[in-house]
């Protein structure tokens, strides 16, 4: 195939009435590396609930994981536009109905070459309400998926979407081999080996001899640990113990550069912890109650303090500015405790007490509701702070309790974002909001070919969550990544920390 420059979203994905088709982009320049050699890398969580199948993958750690040992049909270039991955060709004339091209010559891990039926069982597999697919929603827009040739497979949609290609490349569609269901150990097309997983202890891989992309990876081997406790993540790192750590505090970015053996790798995303307001118990389901919370959060106080300046300030929209989509118009809600007073005190629910659960699991939520609680209190609401381990606060608190905190990784697309945690039926539906209008834009902005109305659309949903969303966002948080200097070809990618968790295929040590 002839690669051809990277393409516009609309230019690559949206073409009506000719097909269009996503192109093979070249990947960055970068120096010559270096093979070989080992790294240990700390992320933010570890637990017994630590999977290998792509469909379940929770947490960052997941992601990280399994981007180590599969590979998708796509993958994100730097700024975010799909790439092909482990297809050659992916063409449609509608945005419903495509055509997926797979590459000759790659091989599983067994030895077992890539075929369309591994793509089929792949996608197909999330529909299964007994799998648990973290993605379900999302891959019910497939209707159909079938091989029409030992390297070729059509797929089907219930609806125009053009954000497909970006969709696949998104780490829960990573691609397994037909049949599998056993999950203890992995094996993929990507670029390392499983040799060792331990969940909640570690993972361990080795260089895939066989990668498909020739050349890569560099790393001889890969061990992943998970440190919830940030203060031990950067100790470890600073003491050698590990080279690369995700999630670094704000707080400790001085002390990691003073050492100056030591990087720090800032990306700019759509992360943002929120405050989830349950909208199916009491009292946080009352529309005075959402909107008081929201105005008592002090916006700017938390950029400067919590995040010492890596953040942006939000307005309960969760889609970021810089974003194609992102809504600048809707007036900045400000900090207005008198009017927060107002709400509650016409509600009937001052001199409420009320619990707030935090962990450190959920960045810089402890910090958030200490202020929120310091604020609530100067106006007679009394929130009480439960501060819960990292370990378990996922699965035993996380939307489990009328007042939480989440925080949710930035995703590629706004489809993304709104399908998996704002849409009515969604798993991860924090606040569990209900809105059949925002439902029915969600379709609707999958279908439209017109890009400014598409964007228009995008807008009057979060208009929708700004206004009656049951969760509050006060910032988006840059992502803080920090390595060892020897550690090269890290850059950022927006989509998440460690190069949208992807990184292990492009890093190496240098000598």
């Amino acid at each position: 195939m002839v690669e051809r420059p990277d393409l516009s979203r609309r230019d690559a994905l949206c073409g009506l009435g000719a097909a269009s088709a996503l192109s093979l982009l070249p990947e960055a320049a970068a120096a010559a590396p270096r093979r070989g050699g080992r790294i240990r890398v700390a992320t933010i969580s570890s637990s017994t609930a630590d999977t290998l199948d792509p469909a379940k993958g929770g947490l960052s750690t997941d992601y990280v994981r399994h981007f180590m040992v599969y590979s998708g049909l796509t993958q994100f270039t730097d700024s975010m536009a799909p790439r092909l991955a482990l297809a050659e060709a992916i063409e449609t004339s509608d945005r419903i109905r495509w055509r997926v091209r797979l590459r000759k010559g790659v091989a599983f891990h067994d030895g077992a070459p890539l075929t369309s039926a591994d793509v089929v069982y792949s996608l197909l597999r999330h529909k299964q309400p007994a799998l648990g697919s973290k993605v379900k929603t999302i891959a019910d827009q497939i209707v159909e998926a079938k091989a029409v040739g030992p390297h070729e497979v059509e797929l089907q949609l219930s609806g125009p979407n053009a954000d497909l290609p970006a969709i696949l490349a998104t780490s829960h569609f990573l691609i397994v081999k037909d049949g599998t269901r056993d999950f203890r150990t992995a094996n993929g097309t990507g670029p390392f080996r499983c040799r060792a997983f331990n969940p909640g202890v570690r993972t361990i891989v080795s260089r895939n001899p066989n990668y498909w992309k020739p050349g890569a990876p560099y790393l001889d081997e890969i061990e992943l640990i998970g440190i919830p406790d940030e203060v031990s993540r950067v100790n470890a790192l600073l003491s050698g113990d590990v080279q690369l750590i995700q999630s670094v505090n704000p707080r400790s970015t001085r002390r990691i550069a003073a050492t100056r053996r030591h990087v720090m790798m800032e990306t700019r995303s759509g992360l943002y912890t929120d405050l989830i307001m349950r909208q199916d118990r009491t009292p946080t389901s009352h529309p005075n109650f959402v909107l008081a919370m929201k105005h008592l959060f002090d916006r700017e106080l938390i950029r400067k303090a919590l995040y010492r300046g890596y953040a942006v300030v939000a307005n309960d929209q969760p889609i970021p500015p810089g974003h194609p989509y992102y809504l600048a118009g809707l007036p900045q809600r400000a900090h207005d405790p008198d009017r927060a007073r107002f709400l509650l005190k016409q509600a009937g629910l001052l001199n409420l007490r009320l619990p707030v659960y935090a962990s450190p699991a959920a960045d810089g939520s402890v910090d958030m509701a200490s202020i929120l609680q310091e604020q609530a209190a100067r106006i007679g609401l009394r929130l009480a702070v439960n501060r819960v381990p990292s370990d378990g606060y996922w699965s035993n608190h996380w939307m489990k309790h009328p007042l939480t905190f989440g925080n949710t990784n930035p995703r590629p697309t706004a489809d993304l974002v709104f399908s998996l945690f704002y849409k009515s039926d969604a798993a991860w539906n924090e606040s569990g909001w209900k809105n059949a209008r925002f439902d029915q834009l969600l379709l609707a902005a999958r279908a439209e070919a017109d890009e400014t109305r598409r964007k228009q659309i995008y807008g009057d949903m979060q208009a929708l969550v700004h206004d009656h969303g049951g969760v509050a966002i006060p910032v988006f948080i840059s992502n803080l990544d920090a390595h060892t200097h020897r550690l090269k070809g890290l850059r950022p990618i927006p989509a998440g920390g460690l190069m949208a968790y992807s990184f292990a295929e492009y890093v190496w040590l240098e000598g």
